[in-house]
């Protein structure tokens, strides 16, 4: 099986891993703060880099939203942080980079694109800031936790393995 093919899986696998555990949220006003996407953006933007992770991200918000799971809000919110993550750890190939990739991606820009998605597509009434701390928590926790994740993974070799096979 060829490198795109088994990147086009893992990234499968990977959407299916965020809409299955999408049943976790925290809710916080208008917006349902999701950590487990935050978790698999910094984690497929290591692995597979910044379009894969765009790709992973906006396929499990669109999934999430037509069950029910998640809002329109979940697209802001999920693919900018993804980007930025992979972007930043691609270019920098260091952890910590990614982590700020997604607080900055999805906490900033991500909240900032929000508004006017509450406001127009979902008529609902938001402060032009009110979605940076919801998302900057959501998206910190879960991009912590890929952290701890990914050096687990560093730590036992795993990581070597799959990036060598993808």
């Amino acid at each position: 099986m060829n490198s795109k093919v088994r990147k086009i899986c893992l990234t499968g696998v990977l959407i299916a891993l965020g809409v299955t555990s999408s049943t976790f949220y925290i809710p916080m006003g208008v917006a349902k703060c999701f950590p487990m996407q935050h978790l698999i953006n910094v984690l497929t933007g290591v692995l597979l880099g910044p379009w894969y992770a765009v790709a992973a991200a906006f396929c499990t918000s669109l999934i999430r939203v037509m069950l029910g799971t998640g809002t329109m809000l979940a697209f802001p919110g999920s693919m900018f942080g993804a980007l930025l993550a992979g972007f930043l750890f691609v270019k920098s190939k260091k952890l910590y980079f990614a982590f700020i990739g997604e607080l900055v991606g999805t906490g900033l820009i991500g909240a900032l694109a929000a508004y006017p998605i509450a406001t127009l597509l979902m008529g609902r009434e938001a402060a032009l800031f009110g979605f940076i701390i919801p998302f900057g928590i959501s998206s910190g926790a879960g991009a912590a936790l890929a952290m701890i994740l990914i050096g687990i993974m560093y730590r036992t070799k795993v990581i070597q393995v799959i990036s060598k096979e993808v």
